[in-house]
């Protein structure tokens, strides 16, 4: 009879849907997604789940200013939230909403239980309220007269609202820190709520709101909403079937949560006021809460304000899938922020994939391709060179256990980075071109390529968590599917094709291509109000119609088409415009434009473009303005 699996019960923080999320917000999603890869891999049952925040007052604005109801609105961001996810090759096994009526059903259940036994009480609110984080604070707690989290400006807020008694739980909180050592991690993030939050004495918390409507009603006072924190932390439960009444099997099985990954931000929220919402429910608390830093810009945080917000789909359109969640898994700390930009995440990709990993691989199997026909076997005979690596290797391993266990992810990838480049010296070393020379050196050339492959498939392994798409290359590479990490675990190898995993990139090219996405994005942005100019200034610019001859989409720039347009000035002039999102090239052809006639050229990823076409930015996208029926070169005034 076959032992029974043991669980363990993932969860990221559920995002936002006030926008999609940028780069930065998604390492919540890869770091959980190599830790659960990590989990199966040990032969956990795992259950990752994440999801989508829904309701709030800055939705309710959201959707106003977009002319759109919150569900519609929520509909769409949720959408795209699913889509980044989906885009970076997340294995979670769930997404909730917290629209799904479901969890909105639970959540009222949850609500009225807390009321009804008096761990929630009706009062009013009165302090400094921040739109953007849904906070309230005191004067004390702003920093510089803003709100301590966000650095944002708040706004003075009195109404009637719900209390959770948090003060009632203080004691036995403590006591729960204390009796779980390891419960917050990493520990400078328990201090700080030790030290800021709890000794000072923790005020009793706000759960409703009454000055707006988005959000789960109170059933028994419906002037009231549900306010954020009840709503989106109860997530956790109702997304695996907690209700107060009924709870269902799965959520047996899976709670208390194993692992909730969450950015320092919102560590507050979770470890001190979740835990008292499942105290005052009698439910048992969660395991373990990792507090990640920030990934950052260079050295700010990312804001649409600063346009300096970068995309997961633009990097991996540029980079690939793997690039990314490498650069994120091996750059960012454990305890401080990390930082990205397109220069670093070009120098990582080409030292650490294209130069060490990717030719280790493609070097190792080529050479036994070559020399053995792809087939090489354990060797008899261990020399002194030989036990080196294999010591490094089983030492490698070791350390990766110690490492992935307790969610140092940067220093797992660098030791078994470090691996690859004993890999490579190791090559130096035995300098198997030159044994392949020697009709006496045959032997030994099959004991050393045997054992790169050997290194190089405990590498794929180990590496499945991190880069799972090339992980998987690798191994198929190998001819092989044994993936227990064990030196001794292979005796042959009967390798396929050498095929170049990663190819160098040319970080000029590259740049060019991303810089000239970037102006054409703030090109063809409405938001910012432009000066008034006079009629002479009008006057330079030449406008005239120009039919499209033909259109083609420009390599590598999703947004791009090369339009070639005849104004009848006898030379064709090419145009290099972002509508390739709205419009294909044959939608185009054949159709008459307006252009700018006389703009001065720029060079957009590699094109020469010697104009601008003129277009509406409308609710449904870009519509370009079409003059059919104008002769093409006529003066547009």
């Amino acid at each position: 009879m076959s032992k029974e699996k043991e669980k363990f019960y993932i969860t990221t923080a559920i995002a936002y849907t006030s926008r999609k999320p940028h780069i930065g917000n998604a390492y919540d999603i890869v770091l959980a997604d190599m830790i659960a890869r990590y989990k199966r891999m040990r032969g956990f049952d795992v259950y990752f789940m994440t999801g989508s925040d829904e309701h709030g007052q800055k939705i309710e604005e959201l959707a106003n200013a977009s002319g759109v109801t919150p569900k519609e609105y929520v509909d769409n961001v949720s959408g795209e939230i699913r889509k980044v996810w989906d885009g970076l090759n997340t294995s979670y096994d769930k997404f909730i909403r917290t629209t799904d009526t479901y969890h909105e059903e639970a959540v009222k259940h949850i609500f009225k239980k807390l009321y009804e036994q008096g761990d929630i009480y009706k009062g009013t609110y009165e302090g400094k309220y921040c739109v953007p984080c849904e906070s309230f604070f005191t004067e004390s707690q702003l920093v510089d007269g803003k709100c301590p989290d966000c650095g944002r400006e708040v706004v003075d807020a009195k109404e009637e609202a719900y209390f959770l008694r948090l003060s009632k739980y203080q004691d036995k909180l403590i006591k729960y820190y204390e009796d779980n050592p390891d419960f917050i991690s990493p520990a400078s993030r328990k201090n700080e709520m030790i030290n800021n939050f709890i000794k000072p004495g923790l005020a009793d918390l706000c759960v409703s709101r009454s000055s707006f409507k988005w959000g789960i009603p109170v059933d028994f006072d419906d002037k009231h909403v549900i306010y954020v924190w009840i709503d989106a932390l109860s997530n956790y439960i109702t997304g695996i079937g907690y209700d107060t009444e009924n709870p269902s099997e799965l959520y047996k099985k899976l709670w208390p949560c194993d692992l909730h990954v969450i950015g320092k931000d919102i560590v507050r929220f979770h470890t001190i006021y979740w835990p008292i919402i499942l105290m005052a429910l009698g439910e048992p608390l969660p395991k373990h809460v990792l507090g990640h830093p920030w990934v950052l810009f260079g050295e700010d945080k990312m804001s649409k304000s600063k346009g300096n917000v970068i995309y997961s789909d633009d990097l991996t359109r540029h980079f690939g899938i793997d690039a990314v969640r490498y650069y994120l898994l091996s750059q960012i700390p454990f305890t401080q922020d990390g930082s990205i930009t397109y220069e670093s995440l070009i120098n990582v990709f080409n030292t650490d994939l294209a130069n060490t990993l990717g030719n280790l691989v493609n070097r190792s199997i080529a050479m036994t391709n070559k020399y053995f026909g792809g087939k090489v076997t354990a060797p008899k005979t261990v020399n002194e060179l030989d036990k080196e690596l294999i010591c490094e290797a089983k030492t490698t391993i070791e350390k990766y256990y110690k490492s992935m266990d307790s969610y140092h992810n940067a220093d797992s990838v660098n030791t078994i980075m470090n691996l690859a480049k004993r890999c490579n010296k190791y090559i130096d070393e035995t300098t198997p071109w030159l044994l392949a020379k020697d009709e006496n050196g045959k032997e030994r050339l099959n004991d050393v390529l045997f054992n790169l492959l050997n290194c190089i498939r405990l590498l794929a392994v180990m590496l499945y968590p991190v880069i799972p798409e090339s992980s998987d290359k690798i191994m198929a590479q190998l001819g092989t599917d044994i993936r227990e990490l064990d030196f001794t675990a292979q005796k042959e190898f009967s390798v396929n094709e050498a095929t170049p995993l990663f190819a160098r990139i040319d970080a000029e090219k590259v740049l060019a291509e991303i810089a000239a996405e970037k102006q054409i994005e703030e090109s063809e942005d409405n938001i910012v109000t432009l000066p008034e100019i006079t009629i002479d200034e009008f006057a330079k610019i030449d406008l005239k119609t120009a039919k499209v001859k033909d259109c083609e989409a420009v390599k590598k720039a999703k947004k791009l088409l090369k339009l070639t347009l005849s104004d009848k000035s006898g030379k064709d002039r090419t145009v290099v415009s972002g509508i390739a999102e709205y419009y294909t090239p044959k939608d185009l052809i054949g159709k008459t434009v307006i252009v700018v006639s006389n703009l001065k050229p720029a060079k957009l990823c590699g094109t020469t473009s010697e104009g601008m076409i003129l277009a509406a930015d409308t609710k449904d996208g870009i519509k370009v303005i079409f003059a059919d029926g104008i002769d093409e070169g006529s003066k547009v005034r």
